[in-house]
């Protein structure tokens, strides 16, 4: 046997070594892949047979039903919301107000004058003028921003501050 390992030449040694090197590294990465296999294994019985009692199938299911819930309530919020845009198309959306003195003999700008109008400009102005001896309130109907009576020139300032007030809101928003 003495003879096997003196009659052999230096290659086939070296290549014999080789051949055990790679045999153990093989060996090495072969346990190191099992192990990983056995967690990823471990993970996905873990997944598939689910939490409480329930598998996927049926958190699945439970999932689905739960998105239907929700896609049903939202398109009922949607059609909420809808009204409620087309309602608040009437609602008094701009204010101006103007106080002033509409007697030289009276301080204190206690006469005033007020626009209110919805999105298209239809609404009310009301002046509530104040004397000494006396206070009177008007209301006009307003069309278009426009009345079918008078207005004064406090009025039509009131209907000008209100328009522009949406604007400037509308500017500021952008």
């Amino acid at each position: 046997m003495e003879d096997l390992f003196l009659n052999t030449s230096p290659e086939i040694v070296i290549g014999f070594g080789i051949c055990l090197f790679f045999n153990l590294m093989l060996l090495i990465a072969n346990i190191s892949n099992a192990r990983k296999i056995n967690k990823l294994k471990s993970k996905y019985n873990n997944f598939m047979s689910g939490s409480s009692d329930k598998n996927i199938e049926q958190l699945l299911e439970l999932c689905l039903d739960k998105v239907s819930n929700v896609s049903i309530k939202n398109r009922e919020l949607e059609s909420q919301i809808n009204d409620i845009k087309r309602n608040l198309i009437n609602c008094i959306q701009k204010i101006g107000v103007v106080r002033y003195n509409a007697f030289d003999n009276v301080g204190s700008d206690l006469s005033f004058s007020i626009a209110m109008l919805d999105n298209k400009d239809d609404g009310v102005v009301f002046s509530g003028i104040y004397s000494r001896d006396s206070s009177s309130t008007y209301a006009k109907p307003i069309f278009g921003g426009k009345s079918k009576y008078t207005l004064s020139a406090e009025e039509i300032q009131a209907l000008d501050y209100a328009r522009k007030n949406s604007r400037e809101k509308l500017i500021n928003e952008k």
